[in-house]
């Protein structure tokens, strides 16, 4: 019998904590560290990949995925140890995706040959704003320049590469992003993920935005606009939406981000780290010590930076399946929810969705169209009320 996580893959993600500095918007688990042992940090992290790997054994891994953090921070040489390890440990697909996230500065940057040559096959470059001014809003540490010769250097070194813009910023216009956009296009990556400022409690914007600061936010209606520019202009130039956010050319799609949105397994590993893992039949949710100096020390002191594992119901399973593939432009599969759940979605709501313009369904998929995806949390919650 398969398991219901084959149909979504294997994956790898390895957190990197630490940043230069930390960003007013970002809500990940990121520190800011004056001096950083790389020795120490490569020895964890081995040790934690010799532990997952005995626990998922001879798994065909798709991915890996060094994110955080700025991953771009770690020495080339640690990245190079992990992937060895991690080509030892597992089976690897003959076409495994190894994606590093970067900062465009001009130090990061110098290190792209180094992550080449490592086994790094893809980089994921933080671009955020092409405009300095909101660069330096958003807490950014590089310039546009540097932005655009980052990411020269990242095509001379890298077959694929993608990089992520923040839209919907004070003060922006709906003609701004248009132009930001097109140039952005213009830079020949073959994945973009473009995503609207959202304002998350316990950043720097949210306090402020709390004291009613952050002026100049754009309406709903304007934020809307821009949306709807996003997904014509990308898909005009061959980088059509395949998930709310992401957008990519035919093939270019993020290997490792499908696992997780087709509801597959992957490995966490490093503080902060999320995973999800079935052993024996059942499915698990994984969780690692937030704080870098604990997880450290865990991984020292008891073999494991684990700092939690909860078992998943059948019901949560569903639902988290649903939430994840609805956001896919290629939708959820019923009956895989139906399997999973031990009943199917209500028809009803179905239906009413339906009549509403917001989903297509068939017995096949199920999926949201172009008006339902900018309120897909609305349909979640209905269809799983």
């Amino acid at each position: 019998m398969t398991a219901d996580w084959q149909a979504g893959g294997f994956g790898l993600y390895v957190h990197w904590p630490f940043c230069e500095a930390k960003c007013p918007y970002c809500d990940f688990n990121s520190h800011v560290s004056a001096r950083i042992d790389q020795g120490a940090w490569l020895k964890a992290y081995l040790s934690e990949l010799d532990r997952v790997a005995a626990e998922l054994p001879n798994r065909t891994l798709g991915s890996v995925f060094f994110g955080g953090g700025t991953p771009s921070l770690m020495a080339p040489d640690s990245v190079a140890s992990i992937i060895e390890a991690v080509r030892r440990l597992w089976p690897v697909s003959n076409d495994l995706e190894v994606t590093l996230e970067a900062n465009p500065s001009s130090v990061e940057a110098g290190r792209f040959a180094g992550y080449k040559d490592a086994g790094v096959n893809r980089v994921s470059v933080g671009v955020q704003a092409l405009d300095d001014v909101d660069l330096k809003r958003l807490g950014r540490l590089h310039s546009v320049k540097e932005a655009y010769a980052a990411i020269d250097v990242a095509r001379a070194h890298f077959e694929r590469m993608s990089f992520d813009l923040i839209y919907a910023r004070q003060d922006q216009s709906l003609a701004a992003w248009r132009t930001e956009l097109t140039q952005a296009l213009n830079l020949a990556a073959d994945h973009l993920s473009l995503y609207q400022l959202t304002i998350e409690p316990g950043t720097a914007f949210g306090t402020r935005h709390a004291k009613g600061g952050l002026r100049g936010l754009p309406e709903e209606d304007l934020s809307a606009d821009m949306y709807d520019l996003t997904q014509d202009l990308c898909g005009a130039a061959g980088l059509p939406a395949y998930e709310v956010s992401n957008h990519a050319a035919d093939f270019a799609q993020s290997r490792h981000n499908l696992v997780y949105w087709h509801a597959g397994d992957y490995a966490g590993i490093g503080p902060g780290a999320h995973g999800r893992v079935t052993l024996a039949g059942r499915r698990y949710g994984t969780e690692t010590y937030l704080q870098p100096q604990a997880w450290l020390d865990a991984v020292g002191k008891s073999g494991s930076g684990e700092s939690d594992r909860t078992a998943l119901s059948a019901r949560e399973q569903a639902e988290e399946y649903l939430m994840m593939s609805l956001r896919l432009t290629e939708g959820s599969d019923p009956a895989r929810y139906e399997a999973l759940n031990g009943q199917p979605l209500d028809p009803v709501k179905i239906r009413d969705l339906v009549d509403l313009g917001l989903i297509e369904s068939t017995p096949e998929r199920i999926k949201a169209t172009a008006c339902g995806r900018p309120v897909l949390n609305g349909i979640l919650r209905d269809l799983l009320a």
